[in-house]
């Protein structure tokens, strides 16, 4: 799995991205697992035409030790099609700056 990921958390930091990830995205069933919604205006031209797959987003995995940010952009709806795939360069761009930008405001020195 292509993936952006910042390891050698503290166990604070873990608190801290937790408690962010719960109020800032969406919990999966599995403990750790989140996702976060891309915003449409990043949507490539097939995701924008397959209404019935949107939204899309992508996962964040928290363990104690470190946070990966997947590339793989998903659908909510739909488990295989064709606007399902590794994120673009601008869809790349935005996790990190996601990632990065939480760090940001949460103060987490690494």
């Amino acid at each position: 799995m292509k993936q952006y990921v910042i390891d050698q958390l503290r166990e604070s930091d873990y608190d801290r991205i937790r408690d962010y990830l719960a109020a800032h995205a969406e919990s999966a069933a599995m403990e750790g697992i989140y996702y976060v919604d891309l915003p449409h205006a990043l949507y490539t031209d097939v995701q924008k035409t397959h209404n019935h797959c949107q939204p899309y987003y992508f996962a964040v995995n928290l363990t104690r030790k470190q946070v990966g940010f997947e590339w793989l952009i998903r659908s909510r709806n739909t488990l295989r099609c064709a606007c399902i795939g590794y994120a673009t360069q601008a869809q790349r761009d935005y996790i990190i700056e996601y990632a990065d930008g939480m760090l940001d405001r949460l103060r987490i020195k690494l």
